[in-house]
């Protein structure tokens, strides 16, 4: 299920000053037989007992002890792809460092602009990755490399690799990225090239499949925390004052649930995955006017993508990437509300959007931590031959898994999750409404 594509059976022995015996007090090693189980549970271990079967594994990330790439003629390439989201520059810099001072390779390229620097008609010049280059870059948001939505002729791209003998490309991006990457490395299968394709899923929304988390999600609402915070100021601040903060979640609600946890004050928070109504006597606008009735104030924080089913659209409309570009809830919550208030109760209504401010911020500790052993697992993978995988922790382990395997679908909050509960029990409000 989880089977990894191998370029070629590694002969070249690993650079790496690391041991292949336990006991001696040096890292050892990965061997491709440390599968590491994918379903945890009792339940899963009984059922698997009882029909004779092995359970699912998983490819433990890590450095081998030989290698698919001679280091000494190999060429790498990096490129970014999609919204911004911190850390991009810390995985970038980690990447550079890796290859350079593990590995010994000083032929690194930085693609311009997303996919579009891998098509030569777009007039994107390489960029010459040096450690000097990128020693600083991780205390900066954004990405050194500059970013685009939208794919490019697969076959373009990857004449593009050929022509310019590249043996890796290291792929930072979301679902439309990382579907480009296997259908890059698919491309490179079939001519039967050289060429190792890996991805490293960046998503602010945490919305990739089967990973534990996404770089850059606990940056998001770390910055998302005090922006609350001052808003529950104003709203407190105020007879009958609201605030409404809309944070990023266009598909998933994980940004607006987590700090929502983060920030106790919050007291509703609205998500894709729910369905709500606004009017009757258990909806929404009801429920609010009992709050401010009897607290005076409210703080309610929106994902993009929540309260879609509410807005008459005249036509669906696609961004370059493919996806669904949505209505903006929080304007139309707060044009609802207005209106709901009108004639009943006098109310002060503050609207945050703190989007772009969030995506476009540097790592913090935290997330700089975790892109560097992202990037650090992803080279050590490459190297070894390892082709059309992403790097990511599952049940807090690092692991490659395919690209496959990650872009089937989107990551949802589960409604009947813990972690859900843990909200509704924070904010108090009901389970449906």
């Amino acid at each position: 299920m989880f089977q990894i594509n191998q370029l070629g059976t590694p002969k070249i022995a690993s650079p790496l000053q690391l041991s292949t015996v336990k006991g001696d007090n040096i890292f050892n090693f990965i061997k491709d037989e440390d599968k590491l189980i994918y379903d945890l549970s009792l339940e899963n271990y009984q059922q698997c007992i009882a029909d004779g079967i092995a359970p699912v594994w998983l490819e433990k990330a890590g450095p081998r002890q030989f290698l698919h790439f001679d280091p000494k003629h190999t060429k790498a390439a990096i490129v970014t792809c999609g919204g911004l989201c911190p850390g991009l520059n810390n995985v970038i810099r980690g990447i550079v460092m890796a290859l350079h001072y593990f590995y010994d390779i000083k032929d690194i390229l930085g693609i311009r602009y997303g996919y579009e620097g891998l098509n030569p008609e777009a007039g994107h010049e390489f960029l010459k990755l040096t450690p000097d280059v990128v020693k600083d870059i991780h205390h900066h948001g954004g990405t050194i490399l500059g970013s685009s939505r939208g794919g490019q002729s697969v076959s373009t791209m990857v004449d593009t690799l050929v022509a310019n003998n590249i043996n890796i490309l290291f792929t930072i991006g979301g679902d439309g990225t990382l579907k480009g990457a296997n259908a890059i490395g698919e491309e490179v299968a079939k001519r039967g090239a050289n060429i190792s394709v890996v991805g490293i899923p960046k998503t602010i929304d945490n919305d990739i499949d089967i990973i534990d988390k996404s770089f850059g999600f606990e940056t998001s609402f770390d910055i998302a925390s005090p922006i609350i915070r001052d808003a529950h100021n104003e709203a407190a601040g105020a007879l009958n004052g609201i605030a409404i903060i809309k944070v990023m979640g266009r598909d998933s609600g994980f940004i607006a649930a987590s700090a929502t946890l983060a920030m106790p004050e919050v007291n509703y928070v609205l998500v894709p995955e729910m369905d709500f109504n606004l009017y009757g006597e258990a909806g929404f606008l009801e429920l609010l006017k009992k709050r401010l009735l009897d607290k005076k104030h409210a703080v309610i924080v929106v994902a993009e993508g929540a309260g879609q089913h509410l807005i008459q659209k005249e036509a669906e409309v696609k961004d370059a990437s493919g996806n669904i570009q949505h209505e903006d809830i929080g304007v139309f919550l707060k044009d609802k509300i207005k209106a709901y208030f009108a004639d009943s109760l006098p109310v002060t209504i503050k609207y945050i959007d703190p989007s772009y401010i969030v995506r476009s911020a540097p790592a913090n500790s935290s997330d700089s931590i975790f892109c560097s052993s992202l990037a650090y697992q992803a080279v050590h993978g490459a190297m070894a031959g390892k082709t059309q995988f992403v790097v990511g922790k599952v049940n807090n382990k690092f692991v490659y898994l395919p690209i496959a395997a990650v872009t089937t679908k989107r990551k949802k909050i589960d409604l009947e999750s813990e972690f859900w509960f843990a909200v509704l029990q924070s904010t108090g409000q009901p389970f449906s409404f």
